[in-house]
């Protein structure tokens, strides 16, 4: 039950009568003759419960009370009291925004009536304002949630940007030692990993200037792989270096390990598939199903000799292996292709943190210096 009530008539014997039976009931109970006199007394005490309101009384009506009522912030429900028993004055006051209304008499049996709603409707706004407060609680904790993925994707995005700019100043810094080893062996090696450091910054630039830190574009980012061999070739050596590539997104982990391989496999590719000269390598990607992709890195060169090349350190097949487990991915060599052509499928679905992945297959690459 209401502890305060507001009751609202132009017959003050209703008002006593009503006053004097809640009063029985330990309900507090204050009265007013007229809408204005109930807006003022709504506006001194913040604690009514609920608000009965006369329906036809001089100045102010009973509809337009209930519609100024409700529109003040955390207003009491509204019960109207009117002694005509017209359907559509019921409707009007609902429309209106009453709870409820009820039919009162001069005798005052109405009361129990009036008790009643009050209840019904006490109860009701009680619950609507805990859903309310709830509510405003869920969204206070997303929009918090919110703001923190944000605050989380910009400063991903300053680390990878810093991450890139390190592994840039890496590559720079191999490139110069590179250029200043007199030693040929030391010089490839140097330019070897040059070009492994520069798959992995080219993952961070795109990371750094994605809105999704979480996933890699595959095919932009071995777009922009593939033209940085082209302009680290010497003599353009990889001139006719062609991509051919389905979009497809993937972690981060994936794109490393997957810019690692075709870093390797073109680099094995310009040494040893064209050993009079240069000739095409491709690399095409494409998607096999929901859930995995399909990579090729093919020449129409000589094929891979069964011992590998003379100059062979078998390192850069090992980055292959690794590259390919860390995505559970399977390599397989078409050996019915005029020259070398290595084909991996690997799982697009994030990699377990917890369970190190299967070892890759036997069939390898052509071996790396």
């Amino acid at each position: 039950m209401p502890r305060k009530v507001l009751y609202i008539d132009d017959d003050e014997g209703l008002r006593r009568l009503v006053a004097r039976s809640l009063g029985r009931d330990g309900i507090e109970v204050l009265t007013a003759g007229d809408g204005e006199t109930g807006l003022r007394l709504l506006a001194e005490h913040s604690d009514f419960d609920i608000v009965a309101v006369d329906l036809y009384m001089p100045g102010i009506s009973g509809v337009e009370l209930t519609e100024r009522i409700n529109a003040m912030p955390n207003h009491p429900p509204v019960i109207v009291v009117t002694g005509a028993q017209d359907s559509r004055m019921a409707v009007a006051v609902l429309k209106a925004g009453a709870f409820d209304y009820v039919v009162k008499d001069v005798q005052g049996e109405f009361i129990f009536l009036l008790k009643a709603a009050f209840h019904t409707a006490v109860d009701a706004m009680r619950m609507r304002r805990a859903k309310e407060a709830a509510e405003a609680e869920v969204r206070a904790a997303r929009d918090r949630f919110e703001a923190l993925a944000t605050e989380r994707a910009l400063l991903m995005r300053e680390v990878n940007h810093r991450v890139g700019n390190s592994l840039q100043l890496i590559a720079s810094l191999l490139t110069i030692q590179s250029n200043a080893a007199h030693n040929a062996e030391v010089s490839e090696a140097l330019s070897d990993a040059t070009g492994r450091v520069m798959a992995v910054a080219q993952v961070h630039r795109r990371l750094y200037t994605s809105d999704d830190v979480q996933a890699v574009a595959i095919d932009l980012y071995l777009e922009a792989l593939v033209e940085d061999l082209r302009r680290s070739a010497e003599d353009g050596a990889l001139a006719q270096l062609a991509l051919q590539a389905e979009p497809i997104a993937a972690t981060p982990d994936h794109a490393v390990a997957i810019g690692m391989i075709v870093n390797e496999l073109v680099t094995n590719a310009l040494k040893y598939a064209y050993p009079e000269g240069k000739g095409v390598i491709r690399v095409m990607l494409r998607k096999d199903g929901e859930n995995r992709g399909v990579l090729t890195v093919e020449d129409d060169g000589v094929g891979i000799a069964p011992n590998g090349g003379p100059k062979s350190t078998g390192l850069g097949q090992r980055i292959v292996r690794a590259m390919a487990e860390k995505i559970r991915a399977t390599i397989e060599q078409d050996r019915t292709h005029r020259g070398a052509r290595i084909v991996l499928t690997f799982d697009l679905s994030p990699t377990p943190a917890h369970n190190p992945p299967p070892a890759a297959p036997a069939a390898a690459p052509r071996p790396a210096a």
